[in-house]
């Protein structure tokens, strides 16, 4: 496994862990702070072999660990979400974009509505334990095309 993936894998499993779940499809958390924010772009891309790809931009201040944007799919009613990959995020106060690109296993994802999470965060650590810090999240629902 990749460093990446390996990182990618630990700030999902954070998220997923500490995440509270939202009360609609379409709310999302405040930032922590104002200025920091993550957008996610009204299309995806789901490929024939299932690989889903999800992209948008983000503005964070002040990382000092690893930053990530991790990012997430459900579709439907089910409650079953799938991670997508997780993109380094650089803390410069500008506004960056940010593409992320996996492949849910069962393929169980197909073209259309789908309902997107995206989140930025920061890997703190305290003595030999990563915590996470939160910079920004957002949840809305997107058009996965063909592709």
């Amino acid at each position: 496994m990749s460093l990446r993936s390996a990182l990618g894998a630990a700030a999902g499993t954070a998220l997923l862990l500490l995440a509270a779940p939202a009360p609609s499809a379409t709310a999302a958390p405040a930032p922590v702070d104002p200025s920091e924010t993550v957008t996610i772009d009204q299309t995806g891309r789901i490929a024939a072999d299932g690989t889903v790809t999800l992209s948008g931009s983000y503005r964070c201040v002040g990382g000092t660990g690893p930053v990530f944007v991790s990012s997430s799919v459900s579709q439907g009613s089910s409650s079953v979400r799938h991670g997508i990959g997780g993109t380094r995020a650089v803390c410069d106060g500008m506004e960056h974009r940010w593409e992320n690109t996996g492949k849910p296993s069962p393929i169980t994802l197909t073209p259309g509505t789908a309902h997107v999470e995206a989140t930025v965060m920061e890997l703190q650590f305290q003595g030999i334990l990563p915590l996470p810090r939160f910079h920004a999240a957002q949840r809305q629902d997107v058009t996965l095309t063909e592709g």
